[in-house]
């Protein structure tokens, strides 16, 4: 059996403006790089395999803060996009369950297609023989997407909120991903 950490990167200035991010992206705030940090703390006796980031600046700049070792950048784990409304108010998002009604009609993508792009990537990760423990940083969003592929988001966390840097502890095998746990700072 394999394990797969996935982690949300820190908080960044969009998070604390309540901008939309998606593909779009802005620094790690103090706020962000202390949970970074935290996270390094809570995940330091974990000797993980490979690391893989999302592309976005924000994801990497996390990783980086919880571990030194080489990682590799990966599309398939960026946060969903938004299409015309990257980088707007989050006073414009519709609720989240009319996101995928929404966001397509302005050039976004759906809940479907974000959950199979993670799902495939993070597969294609899991399945390498050299892959046994693996730590994965990238958005709130992207992980919702792949977490819905094994149920509701919201019974599987018990009603928790997927807070920056939360880290969630999936099992994978035979070419299953099981959710184990998550782990907060």
């Amino acid at each position: 059996m394999k394990d797969l950490y996935l982690m949300r990167h820190g908080e960044t200035l969009f998070n604390q403006r309540r901008k939309i991010q998606g593909w779009c992206d802005s620094p790690l705030t103090e706020k962000g790089i202390e949970q970074a940090q935290k996270a390094g703390e809570l995940l330091k006796d974990i000797h993980f395999d490979h690391c893989y980031s999302s592309t976005a600046e924000r994801c990497c700049d996390t990783l980086e803060l919880v571990t030194h070792q080489p990682y590799q950048r990966l599309k398939g784990i960026k946060e969903r996009y938004f299409g015309v409304f990257e980088g707007e108010s989050e006073d414009l998002n519709p609720p989240v369950d009319k996101y995928d009604d929404f966001f397509p009609i302005y050039g976004g993508e759906t809940r479907l297609q974000v959950m199979e792009r993670m799902v495939t990537t993070l597969k294609d990760i899991m399945e390498q023989d050299a892959c046994q423990t693996v730590l994965a940083v990238s958005h709130a969003g992207a992980c919702r997407c792949f977490l819905s592929h094994l149920g509701q988001p919201e019974q599987l966390l018990n009603g928790q909120k997927l807070g920056n840097c939360s880290i969630l502890h999936f099992h994978y095998d035979q070419g299953q991903f099981t959710f184990v746990e998550m782990l907060n700072i």
